[in-house]
């Protein structure tokens, strides 16, 4: 039986490696059993404690493990630690390697024009044994044209891929997952943001140092500061200060979920 989800920031997460989330994905595929992965970080969480819808579309995803080290921290705080981060942006790589192993066709979705072509050759040159079913860049605004995702599933149905990464952002890639995993039952879809442009090297990653300290969003910065600036200063970085804080207040307390409380979650019960 899985392990109990972690509840924290206003998601639920599994307490999982990255190994054993690619054990999950490849022991469903296996038995022709589909899913959909989330990779929550502090700009989800924040984006899930104001919104109820999503934080159900984060609730109903098959796996959800945590890409950012303040989720990490507070999961400790609480008592109820989680074995580490699971990044998107490694979970590509570890997939795809286990794909070329298994014989399982991936499809790229997402990037700007070209990046997961790069994606694609990328993962080809370290995995030579990998089959790329397709990829494919929807337009701009494609969720909201009439007819827009037909293409997208189109492509997917003529493709049949086992693994298809989706690389659109949250919460559009997720909405998208939901649409298209009734056309592919037996794929699993991993929601996996920046991922795909990280692998094909459009955009630079910190260096894992910087990911273990959580300063991986400062290496951003100052990478994208006019995109990145208002999100991280602004947005991101006062919720996690205000979720560790409240972290540390809620361990001496009692009689309240302290998740519930820091993250703003209605509580159950």
């Amino acid at each position: 039986m899985p392990a109990a989800r972690v509840a924290v920031a206003g998601v639920e997460l599994d307490p999982l490696t990255e190994g054993e989330v690619v054990t999950r994905v490849f022991d469903d595929l296996r038995r022709g059993r589909g899913g959909h992965l989330v990779t929550p970080n502090v700009d989800i969480c924040r984006l899930a404690v104001r919104d109820a819808e999503l934080r159900a579309l984060v609730r109903r995803a098959d796996v959800v493990v945590a890409d950012g080290m303040p989720l990490v921290w507070a999961a400790r705080l609480l008592g109820t630690p989680l074995p580490g981060r699971v990044t998107g942006a490694d979970l590509i790589w570890a997939l795809s390697e286990a794909a070329a192993r298994h014989g399982v066709p991936v499809y790229l979705l997402g990037g700007p024009p070209g990046v997961a072509d790069a994606a694609a050759s990328a993962l080809r040159a370290r995995c030579p044994r990998l089959a790329v079913a397709g990829t494919h860049t929807p337009p701009f605004g494609f969720e909201s044209t009439p007819g827009g995702v037909t293409p997208i599933r189109d492509a997917l149905l003529r493709a049949k891929p086992g693994l298809v990464f989706v690389g659109l952002g949250f919460p559009k890639q997720d909405r998208l997952i939901e649409v298209l995993r009734a056309d592919l039952p037996a794929a699993w879809f991993v929601g996996c943001g920046s991922a795909i442009a990280f692998a094909a090297g459009a955009v630079r990653r910190a260096p894992g140092w910087m990911g273990e300290a959580g300063l991986e969003w400062l290496f951003r910065l100052l990478s994208e500061p006019a995109r990145l600036g208002r999100r991280y200063l602004v947005d991101d970085l006062p919720f996690a200060l205000r979720l560790l804080a409240g972290c540390l207040v809620g361990r001496g307390l009692t009689g309240e979920r302290t998740s519930d409380r820091v993250s703003g979650t209605p509580r159950r019960g």
